[in-house]
């Protein structure tokens, strides 16, 4: 599912325009953003966890050469999955062989 796929799927489901819809998408997003930028920790009961993990500087090397690369110190976001949206995707997915790309309405 693409950004533009939610908010059609939330113009669709609340019977809102599409540019009302992607003011709340956006708005969300940023609000998250904006969050997570300032170190606070992003919870949404039921699907799950954003945060803001440190990564000290460390010697990676270059695939193609082999050369020493020096790695910055970086911030990046990381997800972890809530318990109920864990076992509502297992549940989906038993009985099924393949995942599927269609998003169910």
């Amino acid at each position: 599912m693409t950004k533009s796929d939610l908010i059609e799927l939330v113009a669709n489901k609340l019977h809102l325009p599409k540019g009302k819809a992607e003011l709340i998408i956006n708005c969300i997003f940023d609000s998250m953003e904006e969050s997570l930028k300032h170190g606070a920790r992003v919870e949404i009961r039921g699907f799950g966890s954003f945060e803001i993990r440190n990564y000290k500087s460390y010697e990676g090397r270059n695939p193609r050469t082999g050369d020493p690369v020096a790695v910055q110190p970086k911030r990046l976001p990381f997800f972890k999955v809530g318990k109920e949206l864990k076992e509502r995707v297992n549940e989906a997915g038993k009985g099924s062989a393949k995942p599927s790309a269609s998003v169910a309405q």
